[in-house]
Formats: structure tokens, sequence, C-alpha cells
């Protein structure tokens, strides 16, 4: 019904915009012709879009990014202060209505990662960045539901809150109807809950269904991804929530879900798509991490669907001081627009507080004698991000601080080879900050996706010079691919609890990205794919002298596999039994100064096969 939109940029604050050069856009979207605007204002009209039954219309604006206010016909009717939510207006049409909406760039530190170099300008356009939408009801409907569900003695609950709008006034009940939804087979569960309200009021309903033998929601390749549809009746009117069962924590011994140890293997993106959980997948990842920005409900529903864990980031990046009581108020969103979704493991409060490296060493590239000699401590203090995780309900895990070494972070960000060293080094800076391995939330290296790139948001072209050999894009795809190999090859033989490799796409024309800006894979997307099979043989140290073969085992099952290695002329093959979720050391090799390394394990008659150049 909103199909015809026109935007301008204007002064932010102040009663409604207006404005004389408005021009058409498409919305939802970023038009790039407002690249750097701190305020964009945008505007339709439509006529009244009820049918004879209906009573009321309501709005659904989802990714009003960072701050935005809404005029109805001349009407200010709500501000909102953070995209994480849906802006959601019921009203009574005129015969011909006008829609503004004015969107504001950040006034805080919580635009994230769009309000950072990291992102080009013309991608963090103030603007409707998910959905606009428009709909009629009844004169009392449910104008959104939220559920959340949570195991019990008996079965699981799902803890249901239903926001109610009556023009009239209500006295009424709401059929609730949980189902199974998708591929999901299972009996569903009616419940009647009751609603009272006066005329013009909004009010919530909170009611908790339970669930006798329910289906869990399982990680992809763990299970089957069950999930659960919450149907809303009122008046005739329905509104549904889709959730998934599953417990989530996080131990000594990593990511558990659902009482079983899950292995991670994740991928880091900046501007999360529907695209990418598929890119995701074919990487052979199990988890997406949104680095400091909120994905949209839709990338939540296709990770859902594929069984790909979520790790959720505040949009909070950088240095810098913050507001504490805002910061609290954006994590008790998150959480209450994203903790029912089967797929979130984890939050962040603060994503890479320090740049140390960076700060000190100019370019950021450290030479390896100083980096076997110095060892940097970085002046962060913690408090304030921990006072934001308190915001976050205690089912849901919490990182604190995902940051560089020497940042005393709960996630570390490991850059050897591309801030500092080489991925040879990454041993010495482990036994330096013995708990960086446990929980990697970023590991990588740059590298160009264009032979003649222009567009560099967050990519330092001279480190990349300093440290690639060669000028060609190939030769800077070589290099990310080789350290990625090299430095995931030696995480995993670690057996920490995670592993997330950044990033999964470029913003620009360079990035840290294995795929380019447009999705394109790049050389590093064949190195992460192959260093993150599942059941896998790998070199712990793919450099000359001795190196152990170690297979790791990612699945829940124990396996039984041939394993075999050719080292020159050289050929050898043996039987090993690995448990679930577990690693075992097959063999010391002994590594030549030069030449290729080749591995090769079968389980069940498919063969996974890896090599190194030395």
């Amino acid at each position: 019904m909103l199909t015809e939109w026109y935007a301008a940029a204007v002064e932010p604050g102040g009663g409604k915009p207006t404005a004389a050069d408005w021009q058409a856009v498409e919305v939802p979207g970023r038009p790039a012709a407002f690249a750097g605007a701190e305020c964009v204002a945008y505007r339709t009209t439509f006529p009244d879009p009820r049918d004879p039954g209906d009573a009321l219309a309501r709005l659904t604006l989802r990714g009003a990014y960072a701050h935005a206010r809404v005029w109805l016909n001349d009407a200010l009717v709500v501000e909102s202060d953070t995209y994480v939510e849906p802006i959601r207006v019921p009203f009574e049409p005129a015969s011909e209505n006008e829609l503004v909406v004015e969107c504001r760039a950040p006034e805080d530190r919580f635009g994230g990662i769009h309000d950072t170099d990291d992102v080009p300008a013309a991608d963090a356009v103030p603007g409707i960045w998910w959905d606009a939408d428009l709909t009629t009801h009844p004169e009392s409907f449910v104008v959104g539901a939220r559920a959340r569900p949570r195991l019990t003695d008996d079965g699981a609950a799902v803890d249901t809150r239903l926001d109610v709008y009556t023009a009239t006034g209500v006295d009424d009940r709401i059929t609730l109807t949980t189902r199974p939804t998708g591929q999901s087979r299972g009996r569903g569960m009616m419940d009647r809950a009751a609603v009272e309200a006066g005329p013009g009021e909004r009010t919530t309903v909170e009611y908790t269904v339970d669930l006798h033998d329910p289906s869990l929601w399982w990680p992809r390749g763990a299970g089957p991804q069950h999930r659960y549809e919450v149907r809303a009746k009122l008046d005739g009117d329905v509104a549904t929530t889709t959730t998934g069962i599953a417990t989530v924590e996080w131990t000594d011994d990593g990511l558990v879900v659902n009482g079983q140890r899950v292995p991670v293997r994740g991928v880091a993106v900046e501007d999360g798509a529907v695209a990418d959980v598929e890119r995701a997948v074919d990487l052979n990842a199990n988890l997406l991490r949104a680095r400091a920005h909120a994905l949209s409900p839709a990338v939540y529903d296709s990770c859902d669907e594929a069984g790909l864990l979520v790790w959720q980031d505040l949009p909070l990046t950088g240095t810098g001081l913050f507001d504490i009581q805002r910061g609290r108020e954006v994590a008790a969103a998150t959480a209450r627009e994203r903790g029912g979704r089967p797929s979130l493991v984890a939050v962040t409060v603060h994503d890479e507080p320090t740049a140390t490296f960076a700060d000190r060493l100019g370019s950021g590239f450290l030479d390896r004698l100083r980096l076997r000699w110095r060892a940097w401590r970085a002046e962060y203090d913690h408090g304030a991000a921990e006072e934001v995780a308190g915001a976050v309900p205690d089912d849901v895990p919490v990182f604190t601080v995902v940051g560089e070494p020497g940042s005393d972070p709960d996630a570390a960000a490991l850059y050897p080879g591309w801030n500092y060293g080489s991925a040879a080094d990454l041993p010495w800076l482990l036994d330096r900050y013995p708990d960086l391995g446990e929980t990697v939330a970023a590991v990588g290296a740059g590298s160009l996706a264009d032979d003649d790139p222009e567009d560099l948001a967050g990519f330092d072209r001279a480190k990349h010079d300093a440290v690639v050999p060669g000028e060609s894009t190939a030769d800077s795809q070589a290099y990310q691919a080789r350290l990625l190999r090299s430095v995931l090859s030696r995480l995993r033989v670690g057996g920490g609890a995670a592993i997330v490799v950044r990033s999964l796409r470029d913003t620009g024309d360079a990035g840290m990205g294995v795929h380019g800006r447009d999705g394109e894979a790049k050389t590093g997307a064949e190195a992460v794919a192959a260093a993150f099979e599942p059941v896998q043989a790998l070199l712990a140290d793919p450099t000359p002298g001795d190196s152990d073969l170690v297979v790791v085992n990612d699945t829940p099952d124990a396996v039984e596999a041939q394993v075999g290695w050719r080292i020159g002329d050289t050929a050898e093959q043996t039987t090993v039994a690995v448990d679930a979720a577990d690693r075992t050391t097959v063999e010391t090799l002994s590594l030549p100064d030069a030449g290729g390394v080749e591995l090769e394990l079968v389980v069940d008659g498919e063969a996974v096969r890896n090599r190194y150049d030395l």
C-alpha cells in the first residue's frame, strides 16, 4: 500500500519536516543520493486502505535507523531512539493520508558499525532499512506479539506478550494457538487469555502457554530445526510470531545447546543480509556474528530455518565513552526483540574498544622480533560495559567485550599476520595471553576484491601493502587465504569454544571479507570452507619442522576415519577413532623446508582433502 515514497535531506529537530526538493526513492532502502546526510525525511501519501469491515489501520516500520520521528496527517505519533525495535502505530485513517518519517543519524555511540568508517557512507544513510507496511484491522486487535520459550520440569513453557489496541474498549478473550510450523510435526495447543482495556487504550497481555513433550530446535549438523508458531486471534483478527525451544549456555567446555556441546565455526558480518546465511552455510560455518549492528528479522528468520547460530552484538564499537543508561536501554530492547529466537546464543556489549597495536605502530604492522619481546596492555575500563550487560536477561549469554590482546576481553579479536607478526606467531601470542584461544570472535586479514579499488571503507591499504607479498589482486587474496588456513588450523587443533572469521563479505572494494561486496567469493572462501569441514585432518603447526597431525570432529557422533598423508614421494595412512566434539593426535610428522603436504580423511566413503604449501 505504501509504494510511492519521496525523500529530502532536512535539518533535524523542530516540527514536521517540509522540503521543496523531494526526490523519488525506494523504501525500504538506503538512497545513495543522501550519503553523508545527518537527517533524511521520507514522505508518502495514501488513500484510506480499509475495506468495509475494517475499523483501523496499523503502520509498521522496521529498521528506522538510527533515531526516528513519525507524523501521520500532521500529528507527531511516535518517536524512536533505536532501530532494533519496530515502530507500530495503530490509527484511524482519513480519506487521504500523509505519512512523514524523519530518520536521523546516531546522536550517541549506539550507531554501531554504521557510525564508523568501516561502512561506506551510502550504506549508512538514515532511513527505513528493513520494511514499511500498512495493514487494516477491526476495532480491537493485537498490534504485535512476542514469544519466549523455556524448558520446564513438565516440558516447556512459552511466555507470550501481546500488545493490544482498542478503539472502542474491549473485555474479551484472545485465542492463542501454538503449533509446530514448517516441516515440524506434533500436536498444537489452544489457550485463551483475557484482555480488558478502555476506549483508545493500548495494553499488554501476558500469558504462558504450556507445551508437553516439546520438540527442540537444534543447530545445523546437530539435529532438526523444530519451531512453533503462536497465533493470537482477537475479534477475527490474527497476529503471529514464530519461536523455537533450545537451551543455551557457555561453559568451561564451550557452547552447550540442549545439553550437547557444539564447537563453533563462525563468520562475522558487518552489514548482514539474507543471502549471507547461505554463504555462511557454504563455508561450513554454523554461526553468524552480527558485528556491532542489528540483524534484520528476515536474516534471523533465515538463520532459524537454516540452523545457523547467531552471535548478536549491540551497535557499539570502537574507542570512547558511552552513556551506561542508554546502553542498558539498547541492550534491553535487543533482548526483547531477539530473545525468543532459537538461533540466538550470545550477545556482545562492546566490540573492539581498543586499538593498541594500530595506535602505537602506525599502520598496525609489527615485525616478529618486536612482537616476541613486547606485550601490550590496553587501558580499558570494563565497568561500564558490565553495567550494560546487566540489562540482558540471565538466560541470554553475554560476552561483555570482544577485544584485542591486552584488553582483557571476554572473547578475542586476533589478527596475527595483519596487525602484527605472522600466523606462526599465534602460539607465542596464546602463550603470552593464555585465555585468548578459548573464544575467538574475530580472526583474519584483509584483501582486495577489485584490481582498481575505489571504495576502501574500513580497509587499511598501507597495512595491506606492508604485509602482502606482491601487488596484484591475486597476490592479495592468496595471502589472505594462506593466512586464514594456517591460523584456523592452529585454532581448531587447540580445541577452543569458538572460532569466528572476520569477515564474510566486504563492505567496499576491499576488506576483511572472504567474499567481495557483491558476494563473489575470493580465494579465501575456499580456504575457510576447507578449514571449517566439521570432520577434518589438520596440521597443528604447518611450518617446516615437526608438526602433529590432528583429526578434529565437531559432530555430535563419534567417527572412525581413514587418515592418509603425503609428503613429497612418501605416502602413509592409518585408521583413527574420534569421540563426538573431540580431537585426537594421529602422528607427529616431519615437514620439509619447502613443498607441499597433502592430507586426506575418509569417513563413510566421503573424502575430505587438505593441502598445505610450505
